[in-house]
């Protein structure tokens, strides 16, 4: 299984997300949320299928509020693709992994061969 990050305070998200040297996928989720739970078995797919050509963190709201409120976070599940630091694009709701897979455009991040 994919080694999948958690940061939920704002330490944790400046290392994981925002200093990373590859891109990050932020799920922005929390514990009560039923569509949250219905997605992360998606997002830990992606998680295994890119590797190390990026990377996952899961950012619970509830426990991060301040990195919720710095990126707009009004509903979740919110997937978020951070490039460079800087959240590029994201997807609110739960859907089924091709679908986060091509509005964040991951596919550009595929190892080739």
């Amino acid at each position: 299984m994919a080694n999948l990050i958690t940061a939920d305070d704002m330490a944790s998200f400046q290392r994981e997300v925002l200093d990373s040297p590859v891109p990050v996928v932020v799920d922005f989720w929390a514990d009560w949320c039923g569509p949250c739970r219905m997605v992360a078995p998606e997002v830990e797919a992606l998680a295994a299928q890119y590797g190390d050509a990026i990377k996952v963190v899961k950012v619970d709201v509830d426990a991060n509020q301040t990195a919720a409120a710095q990126y707009g976070i009004r509903g979740i599940p919110t997937i978020g693709l951070f490039e460079a630091g800087q959240l590029t694009k994201q997807a609110v709701g739960a859907r089924p992994r091709h679908a986060i897979e091509s509005e964040l455009g991951l596919t550009r991040f595929a190892k080739v061969g």
